[in-house]
């Protein structure tokens, strides 16, 4: 005899866990987008023309004023009694403080400087939609006090951490939750990078590249434009600014396999380069830098060369506040950054420079093959000058492949604009075994190295942008 049926149990069953799904490590399509993009001279704004006339009318729409002052004049910043440091009362922002700067073991360098003080990382992001097919990118037309024209292209969202939490009690920074809150497009780019290590210590900021797919509300102040617009634009003298450069570096290369050298013996000599420079840095009061003197309206170097700190008030109609005041450093002379290049088996090489500088996290980065300012050499022998000065001062017409004004930060820097410039050289010029300190590295190497932070400049990914989105139009001629 056999005991009743058992009834089917009713209690709910637990699906087992989503087995990860694994994905690309790399984007395959985002070079063909790119190439589309960079072919496109004509996009959600119609020509280069239109940008021009909607940048002149977003002057002439907005107040923008910028007057030295003296420091007493300063609303909210002072010089700290005991420590002489520039300094804002909300001690956010930014502080001037000194550096002491040794070079060598044994030290063969010494110098002591003013250098901004500038911990929190801020966010320079550009938004990318693709719009009837072509990737565009979302610019903006900002004021920067620095600037010698005031009124540039920049980023989507370019803002400190100050200005973002509205430490200013300003108004809030537009489109700024596309970047906070990742989920709302998808990463092409993200990326801690320096900026000028003679000027900064140790200073980061976030640079990245959102892709949206769903409408963004549109404003006056901003512009859709295609890679092609901007490489047309990028030709114009102080008209896309430095943080949009940046950002834009971090773009992907043509991904060329072949170069002169491996990518593994490219990274070593990197290491080796950080490893055999010693470079030892301290901040220190800076009261007692010696050789700076602070006057009623500047702090100069006694030799009237390098730079100074100076002071601005300013109004600005379209910023997330209309009107203050703040410390500038303003260079002493127009600077001269430069890549030499040449073609090897076809592929193009750029000559870089394992350059070092006092307030760089890592002691040395990529940098253009020559970057300085000719006027603090001025009192100098040619053969103190740096390497390939002389190539770059008076070159031959004909072998100008780039040549442009470019201004750097806008927010920190005054007048701070250099002469970028790219000259095609031959083996007589340069060999392909360079002087110590230098490599000829491909397009490609430097592009996929401009993808990881501290390891190319903000000069270097200047001229890096600039090689990018006119060679992938064919644009990168002789000028």
């Amino acid at each position: 005899m056999t005991g009743p049926t058992a009834a089917p149990s009713t209690a709910p069953t637990t699906a087992p866990p989503a087995l990860p799904t694994l994905t690309r490590r790399d984007d395959t399509d985002l070079p063909a987008r790119l190439a589309r993009s960079a072919a496109a001279t004509r996009g959600a704004v119609p020509g280069v023309d239109d940008v021009h006339a909607w940048l002149a009318e977003r002057r002439e729409a907005t107040r923008f004023a910028v007057d030295r002052i003296p420091f007493a004049d300063l609303d909210g910043w002072s010089f700290d009694a005991g420590s002489g440091n520039l300094g804002h009362r909300s001690g956010r922002f930014f502080t001037v403080e000194g550096l002491r700067v040794g070079v060598g073991d044994p030290q063969t360098a010494a110098w002591g400087q003013p250098i901004i003080k500038q911990p929190e990382i801020g966010i320079l992001g550009i938004l990318a939609k693709e719009i009837d097919g072509v990737l565009h990118f979302l610019m903006q037309a900002k004021m920067e006090p620095g600037n010698p024209n005031l009124l540039q292209l920049s980023p989507t969202v370019q803002a400190t951490r100050s200005n973002y939490t509205q430490v200013h009690r300003g108004s809030a920074v537009r489109y700024l939750e596309y970047f906070t809150r990742p989920e709302r497009g998808r990463m092409l780019s993200d990326v801690l990078q320096s900026e000028h290590g003679s000027w900064f210590y140790r200073k980061r900021n976030r640079n990245m590249i959102v892709e949206v797919g769903g409408d963004v509300p549109p404003h006056e102040d901003f512009r859709w434009l295609t890679l092609g617009q901007l490489a047309e634009l990028l030709r114009h003298d102080n008209l896309v600014n430095m943080d949009a450069r940046s950002v834009l570096a971090s773009l992907p290369g043509d991904g060329t396999s072949r170069a002169l050298e491996s990518d593994t013996d490219l990274l070593s000599w990197i290491a080796a380069m950080r490893s055999w420079n010693i470079v030892r840095t301290g901040l220190v009061p800076l009261a007692t830098v010696p050789g700076w003197e602070r006057g009623g309206t500047s702090i100069d170097h006694h030799t009237g060369r390098y730079f100074r700190v100076v002071a601005v008030s300013v109004e600005a109609g379209n910023r997330e506040v209309s009107a203050w005041t703040q410390p500038l450093f303003e260079p002493c002379g127009e600077g001269v950054v430069a890549f030499l290049t040449r073609d090897i088996e076809g592929v193009p090489h750029v000559l870089v420079n394992a350059r070092l500088e006092p307030g760089f996290l890592d002691t040395v980065e990529l940098g253009p093959t020559v970057q300085f300012t000719p006027h603090n050499y001025a009192h100098l022998p040619a053969a103190e000058h740096p390497p390939f000065a002389d190539l770059v001062r008076s070159p031959d017409p004909s072998r100008v492949l780039y040549s442009a004004l470019h201004s750097e930060e806008g927010g920190r820097f005054l007048n701070a604009v250099s002469r970028y410039m790219m000259i095609e050289v031959d083996e007589g010029q340069v060999p392909l075994d360079p002087p110590p300190g230098y490599r000829w590295v491909s397009h490609a190497q430097l592009a996929e190295l401009a993808r990881h932070g501290h390891y190319v400049n903000v000069h270097a990914r200047t001229l890096l942008t600039c090689f990018t989105v006119l060679s992938a139009r064919g644009r990168l001629t002789r000028a």
